[in-house]
C-alpha cells in the first residue's frame, strides 16, 4: 500500500468505511496561542503530496512511528510539521531525505482504517523552515522558524493574474475526467486570493519537485506566475490528449464499418465458393495425405479449428494459415530408405573423393552397422580441416552414397538463436528455424546437412545460436526438437548431421563434446597430383567451355604449379590456376590463334606469371636462421626464426608482432643458454656484453604458440656460435628451463608444409612419435625424422661442426 497520499473522504464513505461523519467547524482549530508557545514541533515527513497553508487535506499514515506522531499531537493539541520527502520509494526517510521547508498544520480529526492505518484530516496554517532536529526518537522533532509571504507591490496585477488562475483551473477541470465536479464548486467559493493560490497549488497535477519550488517561493507574485506556466502546460496536455482520442474514436468507427463491409464480402465469396473456407478445405485435404501420430493430427485438429473461429481479414488469419501451411509441409514421419549396398558407396566415394581414407572408412562403418541393426541413431560427425579439403563437397558424396537427400546449412556470421530455434508465432513475419527449413525443404525426415562452417557462428544481441545448437546435436535429446514456431516437438534423430570447422577453438566444449570429432589434414604433393588430374582439369575444362583435348598438363606440370604457385593444404587455389590456364586456351581459341595442347613448365609460367622462390639453403645459410614449423587455421607452415648479436649488457630484444607465449619461449631459452654456457661452448663475456636481438618476420602476421621454443633456443646459440644451422631443417618443439623437449599438436599438418617447403630433415619431440607413426608412410618418404628429448640432442643434430 503506498502511504502519505491524497485521498477523498467521499470515496472512504462510498467504499463502506463505516466512518461517523459531523459538522466540523474549522473555526474551531484557528491559531492559538499554543501556537507561540510550542518551541519543538513534531516532524511528519510524507510522500507524493506537498501541503499549503489554508487548505484541508487528509493524510494516511501508515507506518507506526506517524501514527504514534498523529495520535499525540492530537492528544496534546500540538502543531505538527509536514514536509515532503525528497524519494517516495523511501519507508525511513533520514534527516537528509526531507526537505527543510514545510507547512504547520493542525489536526481537525483522526479516523481510524480497518487495516489498521490512520486517516487525520489536517489543516496548513504557517511555511516554516527546519533550523535543527533535536531528535529523531520514536520521530523527528525539531526547531523551526516561520516563514512569511512577501504581499505584492501592485496588488491589482496580482488579483488580476489570480482571475486568470482561476478561469483556467475551471477549463481544466472541465476538461480533465478525473478531477470531481466538487473541485469546481470549491474554487468558485473561495474568496481570499492568497487562499485559492494555496488550494490550486495543493491540488494541481504537478509534479512533488514543482509544488515544493512554490511552497519555497517567499513572494505571492512569483508563486503565482510559476503556478500560471505550470497549469498552462498542464492545459495544453490535456487539449492534446482529448484531441488525441476524438480522432481514434473516429478511427475506431472507421474500422468497424470496414469490418461490416468485409463480413459481407465475405458472405459473397462463400456463395461463389471461394473464400476461407475453401483455406480450410485445403489444408484438411493435405493433411489427409500426411503420415504422423495421433499426437500431431490432434493438434492439427486444435490449429484448424482455431483458423475457423478468426476472421478472414484480420492479420491473425495470415499468421495462422502461414503457420498451417508450413506444419502440413513438413514431411513428419516420411522417410527415404537407405541403400545398404556398402560396396556401391565405397565407389561412390572413391569417385567423388581422392585420399580421406579416415572419412570414407567411419561412413562405410556406419552403413554396415546400420545394415545389420536397421536402427540407429545416426552420429553426428564434425570434419575439422584447412580450407579446401573438401569438408563441404563431402558431405555431398555421403548423401549419394546413402541414397539421402541433401541440404547444405551455413552457419557462418549467423548470431541470432531464432534463427536455428525459430520464432514465436506472435511476431510479424515469425517463421521457423533454419533446420526445419532445411527437413521441409529435402522432403523427407532423414536428410544429410551439412552444418557447414560452425565454427564461425557469432554471439549477438537475440541469444547464442551455438547454444540453441546443443539440442539439435545431441542424439539423447534431438529426438524431440523444439522449434518456437512449431510450438511441438520434431523427430531429428534419423537426421545426419555434418558438421565443418576449419579450427575448434572458437567451438563450445559442450557442442564438440555432442560430436565425433574427424580431423581432416592437408593433401600431399601426390594427392594433389591425382586430385588435378581426376577432377580439376576436367572440371575447367567444362566451365571454360573447353573439350578434354583442349589442353593437358602432365605430372611434371602440376607439380610445378604445386611447388611455385601454390602454398596450401587444400586444392582450392591448385584449382584457381588450372583456371587460369583454362581461360588462356579459351581466349587462344577463340582468337584462333595456334598453341601447343601440352602445357610445358615454360608455358605455366608465362601464363600464371613469376614462380615464387624455394630454395631455403640461401635464407638460411647464415648463422642465427632457423626454420620452424607452425599450425595455422588454413593447415601447417613454416616460420623462419632468426637472431643477430649486438654490442650491449645481454638485452634481448624481440619483434615480429609475437604472443605473449612465444616472447616468454624466447626469454626461456636466453635464461637456459645463461645457465648452461659452459656447456655450450659459450663465453661468459658474450653473454654479458652483447645484446640479442630475435626478430620472426612478416611482422604484419599475429603469431603466438608454444611450437617455437626448440628453434627460438636454436637460433640464439647459432648466433652465440656464429654456426649455421645444418640447411633444408626444420623443427618443432617447446622447452622448459631446464631444458627438456615438451611436444606440440598438430604434427601431421606441420609435416606436410614441411615436405612442401623441400624439407628434409625435421626435429620433433619423442613424445610426438606416436603423432607421427600415425601418418602414411607414402606422405613422408622424403623426410627424416630426429625424435629428442633435451636441448643439448637438438644443438648438436641442428648446428654444424
Amino acid at each position: 500500500m503506498t502511504e502519505f497520499e491524497d485521498i477523498s473522504l467521499e470515496e472512504m464513505i462510498s467504499d463502506g468505511f463505516d466512518i461517523v461523519t459531523e459538522e466540523i467547524n474549522l473555526s474551531d482549530f484557528a491559531e492559538t496561542d499554543k501556537n507561540s508557545e510550542q518551541k519543538i514541533f513534531p516532524i511528519l515527513p510524507v510522500r507524493n503530496m506537498v501541503m499549503f497553508p489554508n487548505v484541508v487535506i487528509p493524510i494516511t499514515a501508515g507506518r507506526k512511528t506517524s501514527i504514534q506522531l498523529l495520535e499525540e499531537a492530537q492528544k496534546n493539541g500540538d502543531f505538527i510539521g509536514i514536509v515532503s520527502q525528497k524519494n517516495s520509494d523511501l519507508e525511513q526517510p533520514s534527516e537528509k531525505d526531507i526537505y527543510t521547508t514545510g507547512t504547520l498544520a493542525k489536526i481537525i480529526k483522526i479516523i481510524k482504517l480497518p487495516e489498521g492505518n490512520i486517516t487525520a484530516i489536517t489543516k496548513g496554517f504557517h511555511r516554516f523552515k527546519i533550523k535543527k532536529i533535536v531528535d529523531n526518537q520514536p520521530y523527528f522533532k525539531a526547531e523551526i522558524s516561520k516563514l512569511k509571504d512577501t504581499q505584492p507591490k501592485d496588488r491589482e496585477e496580482y488579483e488580476a493574474l489570480l482571475e486568470n488562475i482561476k478561469d483556467l483551473a475551471l477549463k481544466i477541470i472541465e476538461l480533465d475526467p478525473n478531477i470531481p465536479n466538487a473541485a469546481n464548486f470549491a474554487i468558485k467559493n473561495i474568496n481570499n486570493n492568497d487562499d485559492l493560490l494555496n488550494f490550486i497549488c495543493t491540488n494541481a497535477n504537478f509534479s512533488s519537485i514543482a509544488k515544493q519550488k512554490l511552497l519555497e517561493e517567499k513572494s505571492l507574485m512569483t508563486r503565482a506566475n510559476q503556478c500560471y506556466e505550470l497549469m498552462h502546460e498542464d492545459f495544453r496536455k490535456l487539449e492534446l490528449r482529448n484531441q488525441i482520442h476524438q480522432k481514434t474514436s473516429k478511427d475506431l468507427d472507421k474500422q468497424q464499418r470496414e469490418y461490416f463491409l468485409n463480413q459481407q464480402i465475405r458472405t459473397i465469396q462463400e456463395e461463389l465458393g471461394g473464400g476461407p473456407e475453401s483455406d480450410v478445405e485445403d489444408l484438411i485435404a493435405k493433411a489427409k495425405t500426411k503420415k504422423w501420430s495421433q499426437e500431431v493430427e490432434d493438434h492439427f485438429q486444435k490449429e484448424i479449428g482455431r483458423l475457423q473461429r478468426q476472421n478472414p481479414n484480420s492479420p491473425d488469419y495470415n499468421v495462422q494459415r502461414n503457420y498451417l501451411d508450413f506444419f502440413t509441409d513438413l514431411p513428419w514421419e516420411t522417410y527415404t530408405k537407405d541403400i545398404f549396398d556398402i560396396a556401391k558407396a565405397e565407389k561412390v566415394l572413391d569417385k567423388a573423393h581422392f585420399g580421406l581414407e579416415d572419412i570414407k572408412k567411419r561412413i562405410l562403418e556406419h552403413m554396415a552397422v546400420l545394415k545389420l541393426k536397421n536402427n540407429m541413431k545416426s552420429p553426428i560427425l564434425l570434419l575439422v580441416g584447412p580450407p579446401g579439403v573438401g569438408k563441404t563437397s563431402l558431405g555431398k558424396s555421403i548423401a549419394d552414397a546413402l541414397g539421402r537427400k541433401y541440404v547444405r546449412l551455413s552457419l557462418g556470421g549467423l548470431h541470432d538463436e531464432s534463427e536455428i530455434r525459430g520464432h514465436r508465432k506472435t511476431y510479424i513475419g515469425a517463421m521457423a528455424g533454419r533446420i526445419l527449413q532445411s527437413i521441409k525443404k529435402s522432403g523427407t525426415s532423414n536428410p544429410v546437412i551439412v552444418l557447414d562452417e560452425i565454427d564461425k557462428i557469432g554471439q549477438g544481441l537475440h541469444g547464442d545460436p551455438s547454444s540453441a545448437l546443443l539440442e539439435v546435436l545431441d542424439p539423447e535429446q534431438n529426438k524431440s526438437f523444439y522449434d518456437n514456431f512449431l510450438e511441438m516437438g520434431y523427430d531429428l534423430s534419423k537426421v545426419m548431421f555434418i558438421a565443418t570447422a576449419n579450427s575448434l577453438s572458437t567451438i563450445q566444449t559442450p557442442l564438440l563434446d555432442r560430436t565425433e570429432i574427424i580431423q581432416i589434414a592437408g593433401y600431399t604433393l601426390e594427392e594433389k597430383i591425382e586430385i588435378a588430374k581426376r577432377h580439376l582439369i576436367r572440371k575447367q575444362q567444362e566451365e571454360n567451355g573447353l573439350d578434354a583435348k583442349s589442353f593437358k598438363l602432365g605430372n611434371a606440370e602440376l607439380k610445378h604449379i604445386i611447388e611455385a604457385h601454390t602454398s596450401e593444404s587444400g586444392v582450392r587455389t591448385l584449382e584457381k590456376r588450372i583456371a587460369a590456364i583454362g581461360r588462356w586456351v579459351a581466349l587462344q581459341t577463340a582468337l584462333i590463334k595456334d598453341y601447343d595442347p601440352k602445357i610445358s613448365v615454360e608455358k605455366v609460367d608465362e601464363i600464371l606469371g613469376v614462380p615464387r622462390p624455394k630454395s631455403l639453403s640461401e635464407i638460411t645459410g647464415v648463422p642465427g636462421v632457423v626454420t620452424g614449423l607452425a599450425w595455422t587455421s588454413v593447415g601447417g607452415d613454416i616460420l623462419y626464426i632468426e637472431s643477430i648479436l649486438s654490442n650491449g649488457k645481454g638485452a634481448l630484444t624481440m619483434t615480429g608482432n609475437l604472443g605473449t607465449v612465444m616472447k616468454e619461449s624466447a626469454t626461456i631459452a636466453l635464461e637456459y643458454i645463461k645457465a648452461k654456457h659452459d656447456e655450450l661452448g659459450i663465453p661468459q663475456e658474450d653473454i654479458e656484453k652483447k645484446n640479442i636481438h630475435v626478430h620472426v618476420p612478416e611482422g604484419a602476421t599475429p603469431k603466438d604458440g608454444p611450437s617455437a621454443g626448440i628453434a627460438m633456443l636454436t637460433s640464439m646459440v647459432s648466433s652465440f656460435k656464429n654456426k649455421k644451422v645444418k640447411p633444408h631443417l626444420a623443427m618443432t618443439g617447446e622447452i622448459t628451463l631446464r631444458g627438456k623437449v615438451l611436444p606440440v599438436g598438430g604434427i601431421k599438418e606441420k609435416l606436410l608444409a614441411a615436405t612442401r617447403a623441400g624439407i628434409k630433415d625435421v626435429i620433433l619431440c619423442e613424445a610426438n612419435r606416436k603423432d607421427v607413426e600415425e601418418i602414411k608412410k607414402d606422405y613422408l618418404k622424403n623426410l627424416r625424422v630426429h625424435y629428442v628429448n633435451r636441448m643439448e640432442e637438438v644443438i648438436d643434430i641442428a648446428i654444424e661442426e
